[in-house]
């Protein structure tokens, strides 16, 4: 070999080349969908207490819920969907592999649970609808890009 061509040097720990790719913008939507969760979970916890503590709050047309059952019931269910929502979030927000797949089962949950809840609380139960859509489309399409950054 010449003078000017010279060998490239390989560490044992460094990735070879190619192994990871630089983070984009998405990772920014990412935390996002981490945060949303956090802060959805939250609102879920809320929602579930005043359901057990105080179900004559929710309004219900003549038809009822789509699944007759007791407000407590639904408040001891979004009381849990809200709490495993919060410690989905928290793990997306390390980068936790278990995170993101809890973090879309969980946003799957809560968006069909709030489907069956639409009747008693119409625009709540919408806005819900849409930040896990939200959520799930962050964590499945672009989850991986925080763990890398």
């Amino acid at each position: 070999m010449s003078e000017t061509q010279q060998r490239p040097t390989y560490s044992a720990n460094a990735p070879y080349a190619g192994a990871g790719r630089e983070p984009t913008a998405w990772v920014g939507f990412v935390l996002f969908a981490g945060i949303m969760m956090l802060m959805l979970g939250g609102f879920q916890v809320m929602e579930g207490l005043v359901a057990i503590f105080r179900d004559e709050y929710y309004l219900v047309t003549r038809n009822g819920l789509v699944l007759t059952m007791d407000y407590t019931a639904w408040g001891w269910t979004h009381l849990i969907i809200g709490l495993v929502a919060i410690a989905a979030g928290l793990g997306v927000l390390m980068g936790q592999m278990w995170a993101r797949v809890a973090g879309i089962v969980i946003a799957v949950v809560s968006a069909l649970a709030n489907l069956a809840f639409l009747p008693a609380y119409p625009v709540w139960s919408s806005i819900v609808i849409a930040v896990d859509v939200l959520v799930i489309y962050a964590l499945a399409v672009h989850g991986r890009e925080l763990k890398n950054s």
